[in-house]
């Protein structure tokens, strides 16, 4: 239990007091009128004795029960650990306890410093009041001017970091709690369509690109997905494809392999019988070599260079220059193959599996008006369904069976693609 002291007393009492009041008076007359002379003294959870200063014999007496209160409660928080400063806490505590990669570190940790450290990162995380939280917040697009996704991005990370420190017990209630994020503002994305890769892969300067290309169109990889795939990763038996790594870029380091940002980007993707055929003429004709930088990897620069992302933006616009179309970006032939499956009749969340994205709110923003061009399908899809029998459902509909196409296919994309 807690007691009270008058804070020139540096003893705790004896057991020969009959109180706390006997023990702590004996400086009363000299310590009078100086302010906070009682002292209120008690044990934390952890067994540590903490300390706080009040004017009166009641005030210290009301902190000593309500901190019991509290340790009996499960809600006991330490009075100083709001005292870290803000910058402290994010390095020290938050960051490391991130499920996340490297690179991904470097991220966040770049943008807490461009934009949080700055602003608060000397202060303690108990002196952040939601006013403040609200206005710094306004400063991502006013005085930074972040804009697009970056601004809720941004935030996201931030609100974590008092997120966690609520979750910690550093303080009580993050200044974040009704303070809405900023907007999350998501490009819609228009992919190209099944013509215009046709295009692309006929304009490829070299067989190397043109099969990247064609690939990526039928597999949805990311561009380090891509270049850091291995041979060994493809079944051509059961066709199938092991994503598990990427080749990635970092400063100071170059290029190496590494896991992906994910659980949910680790996947077995399913290949088409079209990606298969890709697969096995191309290292047939081009063989993975058995050593040097590349060794095992699909797709590799002359003497088994590795490639790099400029390299593969480098030959992305080049291709389409030839081809006479738009600038595109590598990306943009993931989201055709979204695209594709979208329209053939997937449902988001095996969108989601497919594309390896974390959750498939993820896979909701990113394609969400492409999904609402295939609501007429629904439409379909339920008139199928509930027609009684006799009836006759749509002659164009592709889901005559009343059936929800979870794994259906647009016959009209798949003949392009096999034509």
């Amino acid at each position: 239990m807690g007691y009270v002291a008058d804070r020139w007393h540096k003893t705790r009492p004896g057991p020969d007091d009959e109180e706390c009041g006997q023990h702590k008076g004996q400086f009363a007359a000299a310590a009078h009128g100086r302010g906070k002379r009682w002292q209120a003294r008690y044990d934390g959870p952890d067994g540590k004795e903490r300390t706080s200063l009040h004017r009166t014999i009641p005030e210290a007496e009301r902190e000593i029960v309500k901190q019991e209160g509290a340790k009996l409660a499960g809600s006991w928080i330490d009075p100083k650990a709001g005292e870290v400063i803000v910058e402290r806490f994010a390095r020290d505590t938050w960051l490391p306890a991130q499920s996340i990669i490297g690179r991904s570190e470097i991220e966040y940790l770049g943008a807490l410093r461009r934009y949080l450290f700055p602003e608060w990162g000397q202060r303690e995380m108990r002196s952040i009041k939601p006013s403040e939280a609200g206005a710094w917040q306004k400063l991502l697009t006013t005085k930074y001017n972040l804009s697009g996704s970056y601004p809720n991005r941004v935030a996201r990370y931030v609100r974590g970091v008092f997120h966690l420190a609520v979750i910690d017990r550093v303080i009580p209630v993050s200044p974040f709690e009704r303070i809405p994020a900023p907007t999350l503002v998501v490009s819609a994305v228009q992919p190209p369509d099944v013509t215009e890769v046709r295009q692309l892969i006929a304009a490829a300067y070299h067989p190397r690109w043109a099969a990247m290309v064609e690939l990526t169109a039928l597999t949805g990889l990311r561009s380090g997905e891509l270049r850091g795939l291995r041979l060994s990763q493809i079944d051509f038996l059961r066709r199938t494809m092991l994503v598990d790594q990427q080749l990635v870029y970092e400063k100071g380091k170059g290029m190496y392999f590494d896991a992906l940002k994910t659980g949910a980007g680790r996947r077995a993707l399913p290949l088409s019988q079209r990606a298969v055929d890709l697969l096995a003429a191309y290292v047939a004709e081009y063989p993975p070599a058995g050593s040097g930088p590349g060794a095992g990897l699909v797709f590799t620069m002359p003497a088994a260079g590795l490639i790099g992302e400029a390299t593969i933006d480098y030959a992305i616009k080049a291709t389409c220059r030839h081809a006479g179309v738009k600038p595109r970006h590598w990306h943009e032939l993931r989201h055709h193959y979204a695209s594709v499956l979208i329209a053939g009749g997937e449902n988001p969340k095996v969108v989601q599996m497919r594309l390896g994205h974390k959750d498939v709110m993820t896979t909701m923003r990113t394609y969400s008006h492409l999904f609402a061009a295939a609501e007429e399908k629904t439409r379909d899809v339920l008139d199928a369904a509930w027609a009684l029998p006799g009836e006759t459902a749509d002659e164009e509909s592709s889901a005559a069976s009343g059936r929800f196409p979870e794994s259906g296919r647009s016959d009209a994309v798949v003949s392009q693609l096999r034509g």
